[in-house]
This record gives C-alpha cells, structure tokens and sequence, in this order.
C-alpha cells in the first residue's frame, strides 16, 4: 500500500473515529465530575495557546483554574488534576484500542516486508533452492522481559483487546459499554508486581497472542516450501526473562524460576488441551476420534491431577498427531487435515516449555561468591591473588561440592540454587525449557570461565553441560575489548570442548540500552556494529558459529525503532544464522499486542533476516572510506555525549526537571530502579531504562539524537557533507540510524520546560540540550530532503502527533506539579500538599509513557 494511501486510511480509522467515540466519552459520567471531557479540551486548548505564548506549566494551570473553574482550595484544585489525568489516561487506551483495530488496513499485510511478498519473489528469482538451504538452519528467537515499562494492568490490555474487536465490528453497543467499563476501572497499581506476577502477564500474550500468530506463520512457510522446518530446528522460538533475570532484582530466586517453568508448561499444555478440544468437534470419524480423547484425557491429567508431570513427552504428542494426521489422508480423503498439521506445527514450535527461560546474573555477584567460597576453603583459599590463568586452570578442573556452603546473603545463595534450578527444569521441560546462563556486566573471559566453574561445583559433569554460557557485553570499552575476551574463551581447551559438546555455537549478547547511557546514540550504535564485525571475524577464525542477541529496549535510544531494518541492513562480515531480541515492555503491546501485529512483525524479522542471502541482495557493507566516515561521526558524537555528560550538574538537572526520583514508586515492576542501596543517584548506578524514561516524560530525548547534530556540522566543516548525503541514500543502515533518530526527536516538545532558560543553575543545560536538538534537525533536514522529521513514514508521524496532542496536558500537568514540590523545597517547608503533588507527578508518567508507546 502507498504511504498516501495508508495515511488517508489512518485518518479515517483512527483519527475520525478517535474524534467520534471521544465524543461518546466525554458525556460518560465520571467520578465527582460531570464536565470532566469537557474541561480536558478546554486544558488543551490553554496549553496548546500557553506554550505558543511562551508561558510555563505554572502560569498554564493557574491560569485555567481561574478561568474554567471557580475552585479556591488547593486540594480541590490537586483533585480536579487527578480527574483529568484519569480522563486522558483513557483517551490513550481508546486511540490505542483504534490503532490496533485499524492495523490490517493501515497495513499491507501481504506487502513489502512480509513472507507472500517474499515467496513471490522468491518464486520470480528462480530462487526456491536458496530459500530451503537458508530455512535449514535459520530462526528468530523473541525473548519477552519483565522489564518495567508497560503501565497498563491486565484488566486494561483486556479492555483494549475487547474495544478493539468491538470496533471493527463496529458494534456501537458494545463500544459505549467498553468505554463505559474503561471509565471505571483502575488504571494504578498500588503494590509493585512480584516476578511471578510479570511472568503471568507476559504468559498472557504468549497464550493469546504467539501461539496463533507464530502458528500461522509456520504453518503458510511449511505449506508454501515443504521439508523446510526441521522439528528439531524450530523457525521461531521464544524465549522468557521473568522469573529468570535476576540481575538488580533481589526478588527473583529459585523457587521463582521453579515457579515460572512450570506456569509456562501448564499455560503451552493448556493451549494445546483447548486445540484438542476445538478439533474433536470436526474430527468425528472412525478410529480417529479415539485416538484424540486418549490425547485429550492425557492433557488434562497432567494440567490437573498431581504427579502426571512426567508422564508426557512432546514426541509422544506428536506421534499421536501424525498418525491422526495420517489416517485423515488415508482413510478419510484429508478431510480437515490442515486444521491437525496446524496443532503439528505448533507443538514442534513450543514443546513442553513454550518458551525458553534464561537465566541472568551480575558478573559481579560471582565474583562475591568466589570470594566468599575461597574464605571458606571450598575453593583455594588464595584464589583472589591468583593470576588469570591460574584461576582458569583452577575453575576447569572443579568437582561437585559436597560441602556446606554459608553464604553471605540470599543473592550468593540463590546463584548456587539457580544453577540447580536448571536441571530441574530441563528434566521436566526438556533442554530448551532452560538453556542459558547470561552474564550482565561482561567484561573478561574470567567471568565466562567462573560461571562456568560454577556447574561444575553445582554437580553438572563437563561432558554433560547443556547449558549454554552467554556473555553480555554492554559498556563501549567493553564493546570494543569483545573479540579479545572471546579469543581468549576461544583458546582456552576445555571451553572449547563445551562449544564442540554444544555444535560450534556460541551465542554473544550485545546490550543496546546501556551502551547508548555510556556512550552516546552514535557511538553506541556504531560499536555494536563494529564488535559484531569483529566478534564473527575471530569466531570463523576458531570455527565457532557466533550467534548474536540483541538486548533492545522500546525507542531508539535503546536500540528499538525500526529494528528490522537494522538486521536487515547488516552486512556480509556479520554472523546472521540466527536473529535473537528482547522484546520489552511497551513493545510487547505495541508491536506484538494482537495475533495481527504480531504475525506482521515477526514476518518483517524474518523477510529482513532472510532476503539478502536468499534473493542475493547487494549485502550491506561499507568501503573503506565509509567505515572511516561513520567512525570518525561515531567520535565526534561521543565526545559531545561525554562533555554533556561530565557537566556537574548533568544528574542534578535531570534529577530536578524529571520524576526520575520516583520511578522505583510507580509499582510497574519487581525490579528496584538503580543498582545500588544508598539514597543518592549515582550515574554509574542508574538503570538505562528510568534514565531514558525519564528524558522522554520531560520531552527532550537526548539519548536519542544528542551529538548528532554536533557530529554532522564537524564533518560538514570538512567538506565531507556530500558523503554523507550519498552514504544515507545507499547505506540501510545509517539511513536507519537516521529514521530512528528522527522518530525520538519528533517525540521532544522543548517549549515545555523553556522557563529553565535562565535558571541559574541549570539554564546552561537546557540551552546546550535545545541547541543540540535545533542543530540535529537542521542537519538531518539537509540530509534527508525534507523539512520535516519523519516525513518518508507520514502514518507514524500522525500517530505520533496525535497522541503528543492527547497527553499534551499530561505532560504540563506533571511539570506544574514538579514546580509546586520544588517550590516548597525552596522555602524550606514542610507543605501538606507535597505528597499529593508526588502521587500526581507519578501518575502522569503513565499516560506519558503508554501514549509514546516504545518511550522507555
């Protein structure tokens, strides 16, 4: 479908009806307020005409109070803000819910990007023979964490799912009753969710979502080019952190993980329970109708009467499907055969386990409990004062500890249990119920070589490790340092006995969120590029297959946007077997929310990870000249990152002018929000994700475009403009850095804190922080041929516009509150309405958040 036509459609989707079943809201009753709707437009309008007028959220709320209402109170006046807070909250999850029932329109579902559109090229090409040989050994794994960016509870994902369906019927009755439901509903979590809790939610789309949409798509590739899917060799995994990553989470142990695996073997069991159910009422037949009851009354033995758990096998389940299978072909003319090779596919897609647990931990908390160990003399008692090779030798020759162990704390102990933990689930789930063991905080072979020592101690035998060992390798001095650890794991014997135990694999985790807070947008972005380069170079070297996981989070700043154009754009000199990502919080929604969106963007995963080998595409790598240009943009970006970042008041300002303080208090996830215990933030300790989150509640994503700007005047004063208008014409990738930049700027709105401008203490900040973004636009204006950001994508630049227009009171809400809390903090006292300001500033940044759908 055309860009034009898409937009046109978008508008009479989403934008007409948007304005039409807002209208429907605004007569809902709502609590204590009965013109609730209709003050919320006329907020909107004051700040739409406020900010024009150069006014700040303070003199905009006043000024509306005195002139639509007649409330004196501060109290009346902190109620009614909460009021219309839950109103636009609402206005969110009613343009989301349109959004989503639009998606198959606004959308080419059969278009460029997705498998038919593939398969008919492919079928052109002459290329079948390619496509088979690619799809023996390709995947893509989606791995859904719990990490706390979506806001919405599951009775409000449920809501929107319901309004969603009603509204392409276009059931009228069912649409006001929807929204009447929506308006009395809770949107606020008032405990913070336990691990198991994020675990639940998540199984929610798994079930919902993934098992249909995953089994379409395996289903169309088999019956399109048969023999391709190997059942030991599934097209698309998932995979599953809650429960799991224990990294920062003192919530998370091993009765967790337990707990976890055996939720996603009861939910992929019940799955397959339903199906059988659904089925027996078609396959009536003869014989066949036994053999689908015994089936059915094994499912539900194991789902429902204790000790059935090891009673059932997945090849026992696929056995009694294929012989059903062929006796429909043989005896009954293949009479709704199709609906039999559908619950095929899927069993061979998600076993027993329905999505593979990762297991993560700290390199740092390792390092604790080898010290505490070597104090105990469970280990050398000197190990600390070893040298590297030493404890190398030492950590590959461990045996079972038969010893009692006191640990320091329950984080030491649950490493040791956590290990354990992995057998139990492999026995019950299989090996893929439970496989990987994710080292955060990477930055030697040593921490590779002490988890590794840790199974060993755990009781595992070397020839009998199924698990495999997955550096993380996050900060850009380690990025950069990445292939010299992994030579060194490489010549290191035993290691290189687990890889050949494990097929030559070796799977590197790259993390996108913290290399962009370290170093900046371009040079994070480049150096991942640049150690996955060098990371397949020195594997091929060592004939291990490297494997690469991305840790990408929801906006461009933590490597999410367009992100399959990103493995689309990576060249020859990059491993591509497989494509492996996290798939976090607002994007689980947003991207992969219903059976639609989610089949259309695992198919852009796929086409992208596929068409340059199969279709012979010129693969994307640079000249000599061009790796020089992009490095030397990749520095001068860092060094403009790095200056902002030394400024001593960098945190003060984000501290002051964010609700960055509050984000551990919002209740949206188990995990605490920084790393360390003490009051202060540290840089050092802050997590990327309330760093980013709290950039994008004041709009002014800098980690999503600053230095950019800076980077392409230096090379313009070179005379090297025109290389790069040609290296973003003809290079994928850095055109796609581009489009990602452009979308985090065309999120920031800057008039929205401009009263910072001369502040004493933090107006040099802010000016620096305005003329980088003013700077990035007119280059990227240049660079692209347009004047406006996000031209080239019209329907996301009105998607977006739309809803920074809906929380456009929102945002200076929050602000007016952050002004009244600072206000107090000034005069030194004690007001009573500082606390109701904090909950308001709090409850805002759901709205903000959920509106900008992948802002954190």
């Amino acid at each position: 479908m055309a860009p034009q036509a898409s937009l046109q459609t978008f508008k009479n989707l989403v934008g007409i009806k948007f304005q039409l079943y807002n209208s429907l809201f605004t007569s809902l009753p709502f609590h204590k307020i009965e013109r609730t709707g209709i003050l919320v437009s006329l907020l909107l309008l004051n700040c739409e005409d406020g900010f024009k007028k150069k006014k700040s959220p303070l003199e905009i709320i006043d000024e509306f109070f005195a002139q639509q209402t007649s409330l004196q109170k501060e109290e009346e006046k902190i109620d009614l803000l909460f009021r219309l807070v839950q109103y636009v909250e609402r206005q969110v999850v009613l343009f989301d819910a349109l959004e989503d029932a639009a998606f198959k329109e606004v959308n080419d579902m059969g278009g460029r990007g997705t498998l038919k559109q593939l398969a008919m090229d492919v079928e052109l090409a002459n290329a079948e023979d390619l496509l088979l040989k690619k799809l023996k050994d390709f995947s893509i794994q989606l791995v859904l964490t719990a990490h706390p960016t979506q806001f919405y509870r599951g009775a409000v994902l449920g809501i929107i799912h319901d309004l969603s369906s009603a509204i392409v019927g276009n059931n009228e009755n069912q649409i006001y009753t929807y929204l009447q439901q929506l308006g009395r509903t809770p949107f606020f979590q008032h405990e913070k969710p336990t691990p198991y809790d994020e675990a639940v939610s998540l199984i929610w789309y798994l079930e919902n979502v993934f098992y249909a949409a995953a089994g379409k798509i395996s289903s169309f590739i088999k019956n399109r080019f048969p023999e391709t899917i190997h059942v030991q060799h599934p097209l698309i995994k998932m995979g599953f952190w809650p429960g799991g990553d224990r990294d920062g989470n003192p919530f998370v142990n091993a009765a967790t993980t337990l707990q976890v695996a055996d939720a996603l073997r009861g939910s992929i069991i019940k799955c397959y329970y339903l199906d059988i159910r659904k089925l027996k009422r078609r396959l009536t037949f003869k014989g066949v109708d036994v053999a689908l009851t015994a089936l059915e009354k094994q499912l539900y033995e194991h789902l429902f009467i204790p000790g059935n758990q090891f009673c059932l096998t997945r090849h026992a389940i696929l056995d009694t499907l294929q012989k059903i299978r062929q006796q429909l072909i043989y005896d009954h003319n293949g009479l709704f055969v199709s609906l039999v090779e559908n619950l095929i596919n899927k069993v061979e897609l998600f076993g027993l386990y329905f999505a593979t647990l990762d297991v993560r931990q700290d390199s740092s908390i390792h390092d604790k409990l080898y010290n505490s160990l070597a104090a105990q003399n469970i280990i050398h008692e000197n190990y600390q004062s070893l040298s590297v090779p030493e404890k190398m030798a030492l950590l590959t020759n461990f045996v079972e500890c038969t010893e009692t162990i006191k640990f320091e704390d329950d984080v030491q102990k649950d490493v040791m249990e956590a290990i354990q933990a992995i057998a139990s689930i492999q026995k019950l789930s299989g090996e893929a119920g439970c496989n990987r063991y994710i080292i955060s905080q990477c930055s030697s072979a040593l921490n590779v070589m002490e988890v590794y020592g840790l199974f060993l101690l755990n009781g595992w035998k070397k020839d009998k490790l199924s698990v495999d060992i997955v550096p993380l390798f996050e900060m850009i001095d380690d990025l950069q340092n990445a292939a010299t650890v992994m030579k060194s794991l490489y010549e290191n014997e035993s290691y290189r006995q687990h890889l050949q135990r494990r097929g030559n694999k070796q799977t590197i985790m790259l993390g996108f969120s913290d290399g962009t807070k370290d170093g900046g947008y371009l040079m994070a972005n480049w150096s991942i590029y640049k150690a996955k380069e060098s990371l397949t170079a020195i594997s091929k070297e060592y004939g291990v297959e490297v494997i690469f996981f991305d840790g990408r989070g929801g906006p461009p700043a933590r490597g999410g946007g367009k992100t399959h154009q990103f493995y689309a754009s990576m060249g020859k000199n990059i491993s591509h077997k497989e494509i492996q990502l996290t798939i976090q919080g607002q994007t689980v929604s947003s991207n992969f929310g219903t059976v639609d969106a989610a089949q259309f963007n695992i198919e852009q995963l796929l086409n992208a990870g596929l068409i340059n080998d199969v279709l012979k595409n010129d693969q994307q790598t640079f000249t000599a000249a061009q790796e020089k240009l992009l490095g030397e943009l990749a520095a001068i970006g860092y060094h403009a990152y790095q200056s902002l970042k030394n400024d001593p008041y960098f945190l003060d300002y984000l501290a002051h002018v964010s609700p960055l303080r509050f984000y551990a208090e919002t209740n949206i996830g188990s995990r605490p929000s920084k790393r360390g215990k003490g009051k202060k933030i540290e840089f050092k300790d802050l997590r990327a994700i309330p760093f980013v989150g709290a950039w994008s509640q004041i709009k002014q994503n800098v980690t999503g475009y600053y230095g950019v700007g800076t980077a392409l005047q230096e090379l313009d004063k070179q005379k090297k403009f025109n290389e790069l208008k040609e290296l973003y014409t003809h290079s994928l990738f850095f055109k796609t850095l581009i489009d990602n930049c452009e979308m985090a700027m065309q999120k920031c709105f800057f008039p929205l804190t401009a009263g910072l401008s001369a502040h004493p203490q933090f107006g040099n900040i802010w000016n620096k922080l305005f003329s980088e973004f003013e700077l990035t636009k007119h280059y990227l204006n240049r660079l692209t041929g347009h004047t406006d950001l996000m031209a080239d994508f019209p329907v996301e630049q009105l998607s977006i516009q739309m809803r920074e227009r809906i929380v456009l009171p929102l945002i200076t809400i929050q602000q007016y509150a952050l002004s009244k809390m600072r206000m107090a903090d000034e005069k030194l006292i004690e007001s009573p309405h500082k606390k109701p300001y904090e909950k308001l500033v709090m409850r805002c940044s759901f709205g903000i958040i959920n509106a900008a759908r992948n802002s954190a």
